[in-house]
């Protein structure tokens, strides 16, 4: 097959949402919306979470609302009693959460990376130092034990 014409070149599919995301942001999580029954307390560990996670700082005011949406639905997991039913919640839940990264194939699709940590990189900074120290430190000279006769 003959190459494409210059005029008109492949196309490069460039990703929009690709983004390294910091463990350290100042995101503050926004309340949940007042209840009657108030909010189940893993809900409530939920929230915090996902307001504390990396990908908190990717999060508009439209996906505040969509948030808010599925934290009724993992209250509503929570609270309910029958196996088939939140069977059906927690696929609706896999669902939703796809939107939002929440999870690392989800981070993954969206082209999202959480910066590695320092320790991690500081501690491989220490190996190969550790490394090219031992490399250059001589030894006993084996050639001392050679006599001339």
């Amino acid at each position: 097959m003959p190459p494409m014409p210059k005029a008109s070149p492949a196309r490069r599919n460039k990703s929009t949402t690709r983004a390294t995301l910091t463990r350290d942001h100042a995101v503050v999580a926004p309340d949940l919306p007042d209840r009657e029954e108030g909010w189940h307390y893993l809900t409530e560990r939920w929230w915090a979470d996902t307001w504390a996670s990396p990908m908190a700082p990717e999060y508009d005011g439209s996906d505040q609302h969509g948030l808010y949406m599925l934290a009724d639905l993992v209250d509503a997991y929570w609270r309910e009693p029958s196996p088939r039913a939140r069977a059906a919640l927690a696929g609706e839940i896999r669902l939703q959460r796809q939107c939002y990264g929440l999870t690392p194939i989800d981070r993954r699709r969206l082209q999202w990376e959480i910066e590695r940590t320092d320790e991690a990189q500081d501690r491989g900074a220490q190996r190969r130092a550790e490394r090219a120290k031992k490399a250059a430190e001589p030894g006993a000279d084996p050639r001392s034990v050679l006599r001339l006769a």
